[in-house]
């Protein structure tokens, strides 16, 4: 018999998609309060002072819990905004407790743009990704649109772990046995579920 072929991207992304948005409500939440225990007093992400992070949507983990952690230990805390021009463009910008949020072209909540407050990416301490799905070696696969890819383009060539340091969050049934990485992919140090994480080999412990 001959083996299945393996699913392209695009298969793959509709399958771990539809996956992720199955999970009930309240399994969503039991997995946001997974994740912050995964996180919360880790070293990682407590010696972190500029943390970047992301609102969930189309079933994605929800970090919400440690993003308000963050704020409440004193943590400059970021959220994605995505650039009226050029539109390929994503910036990092700073977002305060109770601050008004307001929706992107994509639906996504997101601070309004104010280029003061914005931080470049070699300045974060620390990275929280979304994504659909991960390997166990720092493979990440998105949602296709490449805002994150190109944001963390110059990133693709480092050979050692430097700031800012690279975490996917995800839920487990994300997770695939290994992802084919195209050249422009950055490797994550590893990924965090509500219940595992999963450190890439070679990346540091802490």
């Amino acid at each position: 018999m001959t083996e299945p072929a393996p699913l392209s991207r695009p298969q793959l992304r509709r399958m771990l998609r539809k996956a992720r948005r199955a999970l009930t409500p309240s399994e969503q939440r039991r997995a946001a309060h997974g994740l912050y225990r995964q996180l919360a007093q880790h070293p990682l992400f407590r010696r972190a002072n500029h943390i970047a992070l992301y609102l969930p949507t189309d079933g994605e983990i929800d970090p919400r819990l440690l993003l308000r952690a963050a704020q409440r230990r004193g943590k400059a805390t970021y959220l994605p905004v995505l650039s009226a021009w050029p539109r390929t463009k994503m910036v990092f910008q700073r977002v305060r407790p109770g601050e008004k949020l307001t929706p992107n072209r994509f639906r996504i909540l997101e601070p309004r743009i104010n280029v003061t407050r914005q931080r470049k990416l070699w300045a974060l301490d620390l990275v929280l990704l979304p994504l659909v799905g991960f390997d166990d070696t720092g493979g990440r696969l998105g949602m296709g649109g490449g805002f994150y890819d190109r944001s963390l383009a110059y990133l693709a060539r480092r050979k050692t772990w430097r700031k800012p340091r690279l975490l996917g969050l995800a839920h487990e049934c994300q997770k695939v046995e290994r992802l084919a990485q195209a050249s422009w992919d950055v490797p994550l140090e590893g990924t965090v579920t509500d219940r595992h994480w999963y450190i890439a080999e070679g990346a540091p412990s802490e």
